[in-house]
């Protein structure tokens, strides 16, 4: 499996969403990308709370 990339995920997600805001694409091709996008918003959260932890336990190094 790739490793997750957070900047590659969020450009893609803004493809999606102009993808989608535009209408010019087939219900089952939206409903596929609204899928991977949902995905995407996933891991993008999970990679967020990982580092905000990183810099937390960083944090709490620094000040001990």
């Amino acid at each position: 499996m790739a490793k997750f990339n957070y900047e590659k995920s969020i450009a893609r997600l803004s493809e999606i969403v102009e993808l989608l805001e535009n209408g010019n694409i087939p219900l089952d091709d939206a409903i596929k990308l609204f899928e991977e996008g949902t995905k995407l918003t996933k891991g993008c959260y999970t990679a967020l709370e990982k580092a905000e932890q990183k810099i937390t336990d960083i944090s709490k190094i620094e000040e001990g």
